[in-house]
């Protein structure tokens, strides 16, 4: 019980000195350019892919997500979005 009580402590402390380092910087923000692509079920287990183009997405430049926005680190990880209709 005390490890996850500690654990759960310290992912607290992580995540107030990020967002404390994030306003103290003046809420830092970047764009990356992502590729958007939809895919469309088909008959027989199918998928259709479709390229919508790239775009600019705006991030937080932090460990984790802040003013409601992804982290840079993980938007330039996955440039690929998908989305399923």
């Amino acid at each position: 019980m005390r490890i996850v009580i500690g654990l759960v402590v310290a992912f607290v402390a992580v995540y107030c000195g990020d967002w404390a380092v994030f306003k103290l910087r003046g809420s830092p923000h970047a764009s990356v350019t992502v590729n958007s692509y939809v895919t469309i079920p088909e008959k027989g287990n199918k998928s259709e892919y479709d390229y919508q183009g790239t775009f600019d997405v705006p991030c937080s430049v932090s460990l984790f997500s802040q003013g409601g926005q992804s982290p840079c680190w993980q938007l330039r990880r996955n440039k690929n979005q998908g989305m399923n209709l």
